[in-house]
């Protein structure tokens, strides 16, 4: 039914706008008439050289002085002149020898000279004394050339402001073209992506699979008195396929599909914005049912009167003149709007209400069961070699999103590319995680013995703690290699997601994180800079305890709430705290206190397992770079390891 109405609508318009509209057609005749311009130019120059010649610029003849002139005259050797202002063309009757050079001579019998400025009054009496045949002309003004002189620039401005206006139209924003929609439009032939390239988001599409349904069959809901969604808002973070998700849902509903981002809109003229928002639906009315999917909504739908330069600009005109076509007086039928942002916070209300934005999608970060099938679809096109566990891959990529999954099995091959081999193996995906994780092996930093020795005893210090402490993360590698920004580093991998924190796990992970410094406090009786970015953590995770999660014993149960919530918008800049200056002291005591705590407990840890700190610091400097399991061996015969591995299997057994 839909693919009727939609075949009615194209023979009620006649046209179809898209990639083969008469913007195409508009585009190869500003082609035709730049070409058309470019010979104009060329005759016009063609033009100006012939007169040049013409007029003598080029000449053939030979220039010799007046006095040379006066003498063959007095000799009564010319035959025949013609004066054309100060210029005097002549013939001789007998050949004159012209020297050129020293030793070159050559002949001539036609000439050219000059009258002086100052004039010469016996001229015309010498010529009629020797009876030489006279012709004159008034001195010919070279209109060409004035006309080139000052046609020429003109010509060269409207050249490049052609060549500026063409790709202007080319780009969709000519003159012409400032207030039309900058939506570009899929027709159903042209969409290939369906449900099946999307995996992972079982939820989001089976809220969407309501809205296909309608768009397919409009009459079956018509019936039971249902209307169709107005609008489809995707939530989430970056790269979770809400914009792939958005394309598919196209493709299943076989409707056309417009999009655009929620910046084109935008222009540097006043109301622009809003006709292009009514253009676009107007658009989409004559393609109905169809679906509209703007991108990045808070760059047009962020909240009115949040600015410091006034509530009245553009792009809250824009935001209104959306507003009333989602759901305003005239009425919007079969038009589906689907947008997608990740800041829902600072959206305005009025959009989120019911009649516009009916329902609110989340497409949160993938699950380990999430991770395996999205693996699968990008892996289809690859060689993947046996040895590749796709599952073990996904637990190793917690909080990784569906794009940085396809990038990691993308820098896998080409670690398999480099290496000449024609499979991807599970040591590839490997180096890729740890790229993606860590960063890019620095090669070349040169770190003397003593530098390297406080290093090595630093991420010992983390690996020791972790592999001890009874509610912190596995560790999956230590190494002291050089990788992004960090000279080294200690990865832990979580055996299973975290969706909500406990206390106990915390205070556990803030003590590994301090882990380094405390190593160094042992063995070397010293600080080093390379805590910098532990300290950090450190402060960022203790203070996030005490303010947002109640988890201190001085305040107890009590969110203060963050500072920094919403700083940028205009409303909150001036935000001042909920507590007093004095809670901020004891606030600051507390985190303190917390921080003290965690760094007392590591260095704890690290005297009651000497022994096993030094022997994996002399790991670290022989080979550079261990595994997680070779810390948990030389812990086997430590009563601490015994008693965290117990402890941990008592934790393990109560989850299940």
């Amino acid at each position: 039914m839909a693919k009727k109405e939609r075949e009615k609508n194209k023979k009620k318009n006649g046209k179809r706008s898209g990639p083969t509209s008469p913007e195409g057609e508009r585009s190869g005749c500003l082609s035709s008439w730049s070409n058309i311009l470019l010979w104009m130019v060329f005759f016009a120059i063609l033009i100006f050289w012939l007169q040049s010649i013409d007029n003598g610029f080029l000449t053939t003849t030979s220039q010799i002085e007046y006095s040379e002139f006066i003498q063959e005259l007095r000799q009564d050797n010319v035959e025949r002149v013609h004066i054309q202002g100060e210029e005097i063309r002549g013939e001789l009757k007998d050949q004159r020898i012209l020297e050129i050079a020293e030793e070159d001579t050559a002949y001539y019998e036609v000439f050219t000279t000059y009258i002086p400025a100052f004039g010469d009054d016996r001229l015309m009496e010498l010529l009629e004394e020797h009876d030489v045949t006279i012709s004159a002309e008034p001195e010919a003004e070279n209109y060409w050339w004035y006309i080139m002189i000052f046609a020429l620039p003109l010509l060269l401005f409207i050249f490049i402001g052609f060549i500026f206006y063409q790709r202007m139209q080319g780009q969709g924003s000519g003159l012409f073209n400032i207030g039309k929609s900058q939506a570009k439009l899929q027709e159903p032939e042209d969409q290939k992506t369906t449900f099946e390239e999307v995996a992972g988001l079982d939820n989001a599409k089976k809220e969407l699979q309501e809205v296909i349904e309608f768009l397919k069959e409009p009459g079956r809901f018509e019936e039971l008195g249902a209307k169709l969604p107005k609008g489809l808002l995707l939530v989430g973070p970056p790269g979770t396929g809400k914009t792939l998700l958005a394309r598919a849902c196209a493709g299943e509903a076989d409707v056309p599909f417009f999009t655009i981002s929620g910046s084109d809109f935008m222009e540097m003229f006043v109301g622009v914005g809003a006709k292009r928002v009514r253009d676009m639906f107007d658009k989409a009315k004559e393609k109905a049912p169809s679906i509209i999917f703007i991108d990045e909504l808070d760059s047009i739908g962020r909240s009115r009167g949040a600015g410091l330069g006034g509530g009245h600009d553009e792009r809250e005109q824009t935001l209104n003149q959306l507003l009333s076509e989602l759901d305003g007086f005239e009425p919007t039928t079969n038009v589906v709007v689907m947008a997608a942002t990740n800041r829902p916070d600072i959206l305005d209300k009025a959009l989120l209400r019911p009649g516009r934005f009916d329902r609110q999608i989340t497409v949160d970060l993938p699950t380990q069961k999430a991770r395996v099938e999205i693996l699968k679809v990008h892996a289809k096109n690859k060689p993947i070699a046996d040895d590749v566990d796709l599952e073990k891959v996904a637990r190793g990529t917690p909080g990784f999103n569906g794009a940085e999954l396809e990038n990691l099995l993308n820098e896998a091959t080409l670690f398999a590319g480099r290496d000449k081999r024609k499979e991807v193996t599970m040591s590839d995906i490997d180096k890729a995680r740890d790229k993606v994780m860590m960063g890019l092996e620095r090669e070349g930093v040169q770190v003397d013995d003593e530098e390297k020795k406080i290093l090595a005893y630093h991420e010992a210090g983390h690996a020791v703690v972790a592999a001890v402490l009874p509610h912190s993360d596995p560790i999956h590698k230590v190494t002291i290699i050089p990788r992004g920004k960090a000279m080294g580093v200690t990865q832990q991998l979580p055996e299973k997601e975290k969706y909500i924190y406990q206390r106990e796990y915390l205070l556990d992970r803030l003590a590994v994180v301090m882990g380094g410094r405390a190593a160094e406090d042992l063995v070397f009786q010293t600080s080093t800079s390379g805590a910098q970015n532990d300290l950090k953590q450190v402060a960022k995770l203790a203070r996030k305890m005490v303010l947002e999660w109640g988890m201190s014993d001085r305040f107890g149960h009590i969110s203060f709430g963050s500072a920094e919530e919403e700083v940028f918008l205009g409303r909150d800049m001036s935000r001042q705290r909920e507590y007093s200056d004095s809670t901020a002291r004891e606030i600051d005591e507390e985190v303190k206190k917390i921080t003290e705590e965690a760094f007392n407990r590591a260095l704890t840890t690290l005297k009651e397992n000497r022994d096993v700190l030094n022997k994996v610091a002399e790991m670290l400097l022989e080979k550079e770079e261990i595994p997680g399991e070779e810390v948990n061996k030389l812990l086997k015969t430590n009563g601490e390891e015994s008693k965290a591995d117990e402890e941990k299997g008592n934790k393990e057994q109560d989850s299940d």
